[in-house]
């Protein structure tokens, strides 16, 4: 369960630095610095190293709704955590305020970690909250994330580029911004061998598939709807574009889904059933050198 912390309590004594307080000491005027995190799709060993390090040492963070309970329980007990989400029209801020409320934590010396789910800059807003922190003067830095296309694609078997099926790839937002009605650009989205993944786009399902098929791509264009991304819940739903709006009601389908859309998709049947999970990384044992086999195809590789 999502626990909400008072960002602006207070923190016991001794130096903040020496503690790793996310405050620094009262009095002075250096702002705090910020952080953003791409959490990526879900499965904690997806993080970066660098993202892992970051969340091991955190002390305040701001944390969106498709940040998974396991990448929070790599939090230190004592980390306070702030839940700023956003879902299908609840959000717990607004965007302009998740933005304020980091420059505000900054400039009363904080060190915010802002952790958003998959890569920030992807869909995410991240490009936004940047824009915001250096308007304000506030130092920040950029971890990048597994985005949930390239985590779906090697969770369920559909490479989103393949020379043989497609040589461009394009992310699009089903998702509109109100104040910015034009739709998007169809022709670019019906190109042959292009790949396509929306993001955001469940609830505009039945539109998406009927405006790709009337802008040039086929009925029958292989289709595939992901769910819950390298999750323990994680779906895989392919169809066509004809058939995939029911497939997603008779499935009840729910966000958050990726729609992926291409001759790709084909590949899922033959690569999914070889797929399995990654066995624990053992450490790095030292093994004697021998002498390769005339059948092994490593024979002539050089050893190091």
């Amino acid at each position: 369960m999502r626990r909400t912390h008072d960002p602006g309590s207070s923190a016991g004594h001794g130096s903040p630095r020496a503690r790793g307080d996310s405050t620094r000491a009262i009095g002075r005027a250096t702002p705090g610095h910020v952080t953003l995190v791409g959490a990526g799709p879900g499965d904690p060993d997806l993080l970066t190293l660098k993202a892992a390090r970051v969340l091991g040492q955190a002390r305040l963070v701001l944390h969106d709704h498709l940040v998974g309970d396991a990448v929070l329980d790599l939090l230190p007990p004592t980390a306070r955590r702030v839940y700023v989400g956003k879902e299908s029209a609840r959000h717990a801020l607004p965007q302009h305020e998740i933005c304020a409320l980091m420059v505000q934590l900054a400039r009363q010396g904080h060190d915010v970690v802002r952790l958003k789910g998959g890569d920030g800059f992807i869909f995410g807003r991240g490009g936004e909250e940047a824009q915001a922190l250096a308007a304000a003067g506030i130092p920040f830095d950029v971890i990048p994330g597994i985005t949930a296309a390239q985590g779906a694609a090697a969770s369920v078997g559909i490479p989103l580029t393949h020379r043989d099926h497609a040589d461009s790839l394009v992310f699009a937002t089903g998702h509109l911004r109100e104040d910015a009605p034009d739709a998007p650009d169809w022709r670019l989205l019906a190109r042959p061998r292009q790949t396509i993944v929306i993001y955001m786009g469940i609830g505009q399902l039945d539109r998406i598939c009927a405006e790709l098929i009337a802008h040039g791509l086929p009925p029958s264009q292989p289709a595939a709807l992901v769910e819950q991304a390298s999750l323990p819940g994680e779906r895989c739903i392919t169809g066509t574009l004809e058939v995939l709006p029911a497939l997603a009601r008779h499935h009840d389908v729910r966000p958050p889904a990726l729609i992926i859309v291409g001759e790709v998709v084909a590949l899922h049947g033959e690569l999914a059933p070889w797929l399995r999970q990654s066995p624990a990384i053992a450490p790095p044992a030292v093994v004697p050198q021998v002498r390769a086999a005339a059948n092994d195809p490593l024979r002539h590789m050089p050893v190091t």
